[in-house]
């Protein structure tokens, strides 16, 4: 007999994610991959799966978040964001308090009550700045991998001020910077400064309350996490798996 009560998807614009969850809420199993272009088709791929692997029942409701929720269509039903990562977060930490989310397309702040339910949420989905995409398209001109981006960010003490908000605008700073013989980690160094300003401004709309929580993919940056303790002067605590909070938050709610 499966142990699996309910599947949640997160068909987010980098990542896509899949958890499974027993009848206590705990996960028993997952995925993660790289966004296709089809996204609809991928998530059947994944389903199918994840399904064969743990011999999932038909009857198993499949919720869906995320980017490309609504073209799940095997998706008993779709819930926003929102209100999956503040449940999965909650679950995971067992903690009421103020919920930051940096994805790929989009961040979030997110005050999480003590039932596990947003009370107050800001939303930056008009622009990548403040995202993992200002990041990962900027440092592009500097040839760093992503996984190396926060290490070299922390690696110096010195700052190159990336003073635009916009990529588009801070791509062509960076490129001024380069051809005045700026050193690539200082400039790395400016742009989570910049990236993290601009969450910071989200964070004190909302307010917080103590703890502050990450999540996202871009919650294992290390540069983002103390540049936002800094800033706060919050300690920054982190779920198990960063990533998986908002499919986790579907799952839990779709028992």
């Amino acid at each position: 007999m499966s142990r699996v009560a309910s599947i949640g998807i997160d068909a987010g614009s980098t990542t896509c994610k899949l958890v499974a969850v027993d009848q206590d809420g705990a996960i028993v199993g997952s995925s993660l991959e790289p966004t296709e272009p089809r996204v609809e088709l991928q998530v059947q791929r994944m389903l199918d799966e994840i399904r064969a692997e743990h011999a999932v029942a038909g009857t198993a409701p499949t919720i869906a978040t995320g980017y490309g929720r609504k073209l799940i269509k095997e998706a008993t039903r779709n819930l926003t964001e929102i209100t999956c990562h503040a449940r999965g977060v909650f679950r995971d930490l067992g903690r009421a308090g103020t919920l930051i989310d940096i994805g790929g397309q989009d961040s979030k702040v997110i005050q999480v009550g003590d039932d596990g339910r947003p009370v107050d949420f800001m939303m930056n989905d008009k622009c990548a700045a403040g995202t993992g995409r200002f990041l990962e398209y900027t440092a592009a001109r500097l040839g760093v991998p992503v996984q190396e981006l926060g290490p070299r960010a922390l690696s110096t003490a010195q700052e190159e001020p990336i003073s635009s908000t916009c990529t588009v605008f801070a791509e062509s700073e960076i490129i001024s910077l380069i051809a005045r013989g700026a050193e690539p980690d200082s400039i790395l160094r400016g742009l989570h400064r910049s990236l993290v300003g601009r969450v910071i401004s989200m964070v004190r709309s909302v307010g917080i309350v103590a703890p502050l929580m990450l999540s996202g993919g871009v919650a294992r940056n290390d540069a983002v996490r103390k540049m936002i303790a800094e800033a706060t002067a919050e300690d920054v605590i982190l779920p198990g798996e960063p990533q998986l909070m908002g499919a986790y938050g579907a799952a839990l709610l779709g028992m």
